[in-house]
């Protein structure tokens, strides 16, 4: 090898030869060849520093994330993939070996051999392949729903008025017809009395939320909302040898619903960060999260939703969890977002109309100082190449490595769908999540028959009484009200006393969800 080849070479390959445990993600690129000898790895203690896979489609980013996947779960960390295209089952079954596979494996140094990894199948409300994934309304919170009904910022303040209403009424939001309900209810005559006494709440904003969750429940939304709710801690399983569950959540029947999947991850995302515990810095996480289709999340989104983002994705590194994002370009994610993605792996961008120059460009201002000539290098990459910078075992940047990255283990493409129905309803949670559970809750409470009620009582008024006992203490003003709701309450926990048999207290976080009880 040149000196002058080998002087770069020798200081990429020395940033990536880390002490402990690392996932294997290829071999270094330098000048159009495959350097084996030189190995470009991911140390398994920085995957909780969260990352972006990137590149244009058909680069490889689906084949990327089994990748990584695969290695994590073998190494005894669970799993969470987004199933957009529904071609990752075959993270379950092992690959079958062709000429492809074994080139690559020889380019690359990897010595391959197919392996299936342990996987559950999951899918929202039940639509498509795999165990039923709900939420409550309540859980679910104002401030993601109002993103899933691109409410802009005073009806998501007014919505959040409406679910503090609800909550000091006793009245449980579980399903899209609870929270429909009492929105109709404080629009109709009988409401409107209850209703002057939300502060900044406007029979007008009312009236458009009533009629957004009305439109959105006929798209057939109302099977994501309900009951029984999934725990997620059934994402920080392993399997019975060790290895790191790989938890599937099938979205291709839901691909005409982009708000709501992008949205439901997360919720999935926050409701984990309620209940883990802090534990900081550790040998691996408890969990990697890959948010697939990830520009959609930012679309359209209110400045507190971005907030929320960024404050979720920084904090929850410290409860051992990982988040990878995985989109087209780093100019889908805000700036702030993609400031805390330390991990990254940027697939071939094409640079074919002034945008795609202009984004090509942006891409390359995100990587550190580096001896390619990274915009010739970005629209050269092969399929299953890459630029990659990560964080060292001491977490600082490692130089930017153009790899030829490795060939998954497991089969890449979808199993067939006999195998998949089969794997769904042999798994231990199907039974508890199968069947919907419609109880008792707001749409019941306030549609009872007059019969039921006290004679002399409204529905409102009768869930008021019940509450009474709940709000003894200092009176609370409208003023105080909206403040809690509205102000810069997004990013704290609101702690309220709802009125109900159980008297049980919702927790809302950064978000606006709630927080359950296990």
């Amino acid at each position: 090898m040149a000196e002058s080849t080998a002087q770069p070479v020798q200081n990429i390959a020395s940033g990536y030869s880390f002490d402990g445990a690392a996932l294997d993600l290829g071999a270094l690129l330098w000048e159009g060849k495959c350097l084996p000898e030189a190995p470009i790895r991911l140390p398994l203690a920085m995957l909780n520093r969260h990352g972006l896979v990137a590149g244009a489609t058909g680069t490889g980013k689906t084949k990327t994330l089994q990748l990584l996947a695969e290695q994590l779960s073998a190494n005894g960390v669970p799993v969470f993939l987004a199933d957009i295209k529904g071609d990752v089952s075959g993270i379950s079954a092992p690959g079958t070996a062709d000429d492809r596979v074994r080139e690559r494996a020889e380019q690359v140094g990897q010595t391959w051999t197919g392996e299936g990894f342990p996987t559950e199948f999951y899918a929202l409300g039940g639509i498509g392949p795999g165990i039923p994934l709900r939420a409550t309304v309540t859980s679910f919170g104002p401030v993601l729903l109002s993103k899933v009904l691109q409410l802009n910022h005073t009806q998501e303040q007014s919505l959040g008025l409406i679910f503090h209403y609800a909550d000091a009424k006793g009245l449980e939001l579980v399903d899209l017809k609870d929270l429909r309900a009492v929105a109709a209810f404080l629009v109709s005559d009988a409401g409107k009395a209850e209703l002057k006494t939300i502060g900044g709440l406007s029979t007008a904003t009312a009236g458009v939320i009533l009629r957004s969750l009305t439109a959105f429940e006929q798209q057939g939304a109302g099977d994501f909302f309900g009951e029984p709710e999934f725990d997620t801690a059934e994402f920080l399983r392993t399997a019975p040898d060790g290895r790191g569950l790989v938890s599937v959540l099938e979205l291709a029947a839901v691909r005409d619903k982009p708000q709501l999947f992008s949205t439901f991850l997360m919720w999935l995302l926050a409701d984990l960060f309620h209940d883990l515990p802090e534990v900081g810095d550790a040998e691996k996480p408890k969990l990697v999260f890959f948010l697939d289709e990830a520009h959609l999340l930012f679309t359209g989104a209110s400045k507190a939703f971005l907030e929320s983002i960024t404050q979720t994705v920084r904090l929850i590194r410290s409860k051992g969890v990982g988040v990878f994002l995985v989109t087209q370009t780093p100019k889908d994610v805000p700036s702030d977002v993609l400031a805390q993605l330390g991990n990254r792996v940027q697939h071939a961008l094409r640079a074919f109309t002034p945008e795609d120059a202009k984004a090509l460009k942006a891409t390359v201002r995100t990587f550190p100082k580096s001896p390619y000539e990274l915009e010739e290098v970005l629209t050269g990459l092969g399929t299953g190449e890459a630029v990659i910078t990560v964080l060292s075992d001491r977490g600082a940047p490692t130089p930017v490595a153009a790899t030829r990255l490795r060939a998954p283990r497991s089969l890449m493409g979808p199993i067939d769908a006999a195998a998949l129905e089969s794997a769904v309803k042999s798994s231990p949670s199907y039974e508890r999540y199968a069947e919907a559970i419609d109880r008792e809750s707001a749409y019941e409470k306030l549609t009872a028959d007059t019969a039921e009620a006290a004679p002399a009582e409204s529905p409102a008024a009768e869930a008021e009484g019940r509450a009474a006992p709940k709000a003894k203490g200092k009176p609370r003003s409208d003023d105080s009200l909206v403040e809690q709701v509205v102000g810069s309450g997004v990013f704290r926990s609101l702690a309220r006393s709802v009125g109900t048999q159980l008297g049980r207290e919702i927790t809302r976080s950064l978000f606006g969800t709630s927080r359950k009880r296990r």
